[in-house]
């Protein structure tokens, strides 16, 4: 039976993306860089994401050694999810993400403008 780091691709890029390359693995990724967060804290953040999806990622990016669950032992039980040093690497990655996007939706409102602008204006009503 191969290892996990036998089946990783032979492509670097194609490793990243295996790793992080789903959208809510991103934007988990994002909020963990902040602070540590809880399950519930993380689901009411990432709207639209289904509790199954989610705890799929987290359980995925911990074995993968990406992020740390820490169980407090308290009742009830409190679970933080936080990331790893090799998780926090990737702080370079996202921030390229986010110029990029950022860049892309100034060019792309900066369009919108232009059309909006080079329109003749609309009659007035009678």
């Amino acid at each position: 039976m191969k290892t996990k780091a036998e089946l990783l691709p032979e492509c670097p890029v194609a490793t990243t993306v295996q790793l992080i390359g789903n959208k809510w693995k991103l934007l988990i990724i994002r909020n963990l860089m902040v602070r540590p967060w809880r399950f519930n804290e993380l689901q009411r953040d990432l709207d639209g994401v289904s509790q199954k999806v989610l705890t799929d990622s987290l359980r995925s990016m911990e074995a993968d050694g990406l992020v740390t669950r820490t169980v407090f032992p308290e009742v009830p039980p409190r679970v933080e999810y936080s990331l790893t040093d090799l998780g926090r690497s990737l702080q370079p990655i996202l921030d390229a993400m986010r110029a990029w996007g950022e860049e892309y939706r100034a060019a792309k409102l900066g369009e919108k403008n232009e059309s909006d602008q080079s329109k003749p204006p609309a009659k007035p009503e009678a």
